[in-house]
Order: structure tokens, then sequence, then C-alpha cells
């Protein structure tokens, strides 16, 4: 069975330097893109950074780029995503997303809540 779990959210003062976690079971890490999005209340789901788990490039939001940063342990199955620097228009649910170089097939973890208190 496929399953992405995130973890490492929670209540963070502004400023804060959380970690999130993904880990990824039923599939292996080194086929895919794995993905942060992050869905604010009233606002779409929009891509926060992604990386390629073959080749280690990455990708950035303007709005978070030089304050987070992504990274994955091929040998764990697990994504990061450091936060640095939380403003809180961060404050949203943050999703782990995998996507398949080959067929495209996509997953989905359930999400975990950051919220940003000023």
């Amino acid at each position: 069975e496929v399953q992405l779990v995130e973890s490492g959210g929670g209540l963070v003062q502004a400023g804060g330097s959380p970690r999130l976690s993904c880990a990824a079971s039923g599939f292996t890490f080194d086929d895919y893109a794995i993905g942060w999005f992050r869905q604010a209340p009233g606002k779409e789901r929009e891509g926060v950074s992604c990386i390629s788990s073959s080749d280690g490039s990455t990708y950035y939001a303007d709005s978070v780029k030089g304050r987070f940063t992504i990274s994955s342990d091929n040998a764990k199955n697990t994504a990061y995503l450091q936060m640095d620097s939380l403003k809180p228009e961060d404050t949203a649910v943050y999703y782990c997303n995998a996507e398949g170089f080959l067929r495209g097939e996509e997953y989905w973890g359930q999400g975990t809540q950051v919220t940003v208190s000023s």
C-alpha cells in the first residue's frame, strides 16, 4: 500500500524554524519527484517546493525562496521541508506529494497543519 505521512507541523511563533517530514512507503523514492504544497483557509492549494529524487534538482515558489529548504533522503524514503523565518502568511495545511517520472501517477499525504502566530 502506498502511503505518504507528513509530520512536524504545529503552532509556531513568527520567525520560527520547524522542519516537516514526509515518510513514504509502498514505492521507490528514486523514481519520483517529491513536492510540498500548502492550502490556507479560503485559498487554493499552491505548490511550495519540489525536489527530483533522481538528481536532486529543486524548485521553490517565490513566496518561500530563501526561507524554505527541501531535501530528501532516498535511503530512508523521507523528504523534508526546513522552514525558516516563518511568517503568519505561511499558516496553512502542508501536503506532501509524490509524482512518478515514468507514468505520472500521483500520491498525496493527509497533510499537517502549520500555524504561525505573530
